[in-house]
C-alpha cells in the first residue's frame, strides 16, 4: 500500500495503535522471534542490498558489509542473546522509612515509534533503531530517505515479507510525507539527519509531548598535536575522512594541526589517499560517490575557497569529488557548514589552548578526534564537550557496540546501540510494592511520631 495521503497515514497509525494495545508485542518470546525473522529476511536479501548500495552510493560490497550489514546483524544477535535479562524488573534499594515496601524498575514499551533514517548509511541507520524498537516491544513506522531509493525498495521488501503492517510498516516519499507523518501522535520519534531538520522534528514532537532521540551531525574537529605519530595519524585520518566519500556524520570535518607537523602530515595524507584509492580515485571500486547533484554542487562550491593542497578534481556526471586537502580560514563558508564529503579543511595552531577555545566557541560536535600524547588528550577531553571521541583514531568509537552512541546539544540527544537501543524505546516505570499486612502510623496526621521519622529520612 502507498502511504502518500494523510488519510492513509492516519489509518496506518490507528491500526498500529490498536495492535499495540492488544498486548501482542509484549511477550519476550514473541519479540525474540520477530528479531530472528528479521535476521533471516536480511540474509535472504544480502545480495540485493549490496547491489542497491552500489547503485545508490557506489559503495563496494566490502564497505557495505563492514559499515551496514555486519553492524545490523551483530545488533540483532546481541538483542536476541540479552533481551530476557534486559526485560527483567530491576530491584532497587528501598529506604527504611518505607518499610516493608519493595521497589522495582520495570522496562515497558513506549508504544508507537516513528523512525526516520538518512541516506548516507541507509540500511544501518534504519535497521539498528528498528531492532531497538522490536526489542522494547514497540510498533514502528519506518521512513527511509528518498535519496537512496534502491536501498529503500529492498528494505520495503524485507519489511513486507517479515511483518504485518499493523506491527511494522515502511512508508516512502519526500518532504510532504515526512510532514504528514510528523503530524501524527507517536510515542517515540527516532530521527537521524541534519541539525536543521532535527529542529523541525523536535518542534513537531512538542505538539504531542513525544520524546525524541535525535542523532544529528555538525562539524567534528580532528586535532593533530606536535607529538602525534604522523604515519599512523595520516593512515587513520585518511580512512576516517574518505569512507563513504566523507558522507559520514562522525567523519572528521576539519583539521587543526600543529604548525610544526603540518607539512609532514599533508605529505602522508596525500600518500595514503593514493595508497587507498590509486592515482585516480575515480577508477577505484572502493571509493563512493556523492549522493545527489545538489550535494555535489554544494561541495564543489567549497573548492573555490581557500588553497587546495591536493585533490580538487571533480566530475559532475559521475558525482565524483577527489579526496581533497584545502587550507582555509575560520570565516569561510566551508567552516560554517557540515561538509559531508571528501574535502578536509586544514588550519594550524601553536598552542593547544587556542584549539580548546576554538572548539568551545562553536556548537557541540558529534565527535572529536585527538592525535598526540595521553596527557594532552586528557586535557582536551576535560576542557571540551562532544557526543563521542577517539584518541589516536577516528570514527571507530561507533563500531564498539558497548559504547553508547549519540550527540549532545546541536549534535543531538539520546543514545543507542545494544542495551541503549532497547532503553531508547522503553519507558522505565518506577513501581513501589507496599505490604497490605503492615502499616506505619507515623506517616499519617497528626504526625505524632514525626520525631522518630526524622531519624530515618
Amino acid at each position: 500500500m502507498h502511504y502518500n495521503t494523510l488519510e492513509a497515514i492516519q489509518d496506518l497509525v490507528t491500526r498500529q495503535r490498536c495492535f499495540f494495545l492488544s498486548q501482542a508485542t509484549k511477550p519476550v518470546n514473541w519479540r525474540i522471534n520477530q528479531l530472528k525473522q528479521l535476521k533471516t529476511a536480511i540474509m535472504a536479501h544480502e545480495e540485493d542490498l549490496y547491489q542497491a548500495l552500489w547503485t545508490d552510493l557506489h559503495k563496494s560490497e566490502e564497505e557495505a558489509y563492514l559499515t551496514e550489514l555486519s553492524i545490523v546483524i551483530n545488533e540483532i544477535d546481541c538483542h536476541i542473546r540479552h533481551l530476557r535479562r534486559w526485560v527483567r524488573p530491576v530491584r532497587v534499594h528501598t529506604p527504611l522509612y518505607l518499610f516493608p515496601s519493595k521497589s522495582r524498575v520495570i522496562r515497558e514499551p513506549k508504544g508507537l515509534a516513528l523512525i526516520v533514517a538518512p541516506w548516507n548509511y541507509p540500511f544501518n541507520l534504519m535497521m539498528c533503531p528498528l531492532v531497538g524498537a522490536i526489542s522494547a516491544g514497540c510498533c514502528a513506522v519506518l521512513k527511509p530517505s528518498p535519496y537512496a531509493p534502491n536501498v529503500a525498495d529492498v528494505m520495503d521488501q524485507i519489511v513486507k515479507e517479515t511483518f504485518e503492517e499493523q506491527y511494522v510498516a515502511l512508508v516512502q516519499g519526500h518532504r510532504e510525507v515526512n510532514a504528514m507523518l510528523l503530524e501524527q501522535h507517536f510515542d517515540q520519534i527516532f530521527y537521524t539527519g541534519s541539525p536543521a531538520v532535527g529542529k523541525v522534528v523536535m518542534a513537531a514532537a512538542a505538539r504531542h509531548l513525544t520524546p525524541v532521540v535525535l542523532e544529528l551531525g555538525g562539524k567534528s574537529p580532528c586535532i593533530v598535536d606536535r607529538d602525534a605519530n604522523l604515519d599512523l595519524t595520516a593512515h587513520r585520518l585518511a580512512w576516517g575522512k574518505t569512507i563513504n566519500a566523507g558522507q559520514t556524520c562522525i567523519a572528521p570535518d576539519y583539521l587543526l594541526v600543529h604548525e610544526s607537523v603540518k607539512e609532514g602530515l599533508v605529505e602522508r595524507l596525500m600518500a595514503d589517499f593514493e595508497r587507498f584509492y590509486g592515482q585516480d580515485a575515480e577508477k577505484s571500486d572502493t571509493f563512493c560517490r556523492i549522493i545527489t547533484d545538489k550535494h555535489f554542487n554544494r561541495l564543489s562550491a567549497y573548492l573555490k575557497e581557500g588553497k587546495i593542497l591536493c585533490g580538487g578534481k571533480t566530475d559532475a556526471t559521475a558525482r565524483y569529488i577527489q579526496p581533497t586537502l584545502i587550507e582555509v580560514e575560520p570565516e569561510m563558508r566551508i567552516m560554517q557548514e557540515e561538509i559531508f564529503g571528501p574535502i578536509l579543511p586544514i588550519m594550524t595552531f601553536n598552542d593547544i589552548n587556542e584549539v580548546i577555545t576554538f572548539v568551545n566557541e562553536r556548537p557541540k560536535p558529534l565527535a572529536l578526534y585527538y592525535f598526540g600524547s595521553k596527557a594532552q588528550a586528557r586535557k582536551v577531553l576535560s576542557a571540551t564537550t562532544s557526543g563521542g571521541a577517539c584518541v589516536n583514531d577516528t570514527v571507530l568509537h561507533v563500531s564498539n557496540p558497548h559504547l553508547p552512541f549519540g550527540g549532545t546539544g546541536n549534535s543531538g540527544m539520546g543514545r543507542y546501540h545494544r542495551k541503549e537501543s532497547f532503553l531508547a524505546f522503553s519507558n522505565s516505570r518506577s513501581v513501589l510494592w507496599s505490604s497490605d499486612k503492615i502499616d506505619m502510623a507515623m506517616k499519617y496526621p497528626p504526625y505524632k511520631y514525626i520525631g522518630i521519622l526524622k531519624k530515618f529520612v
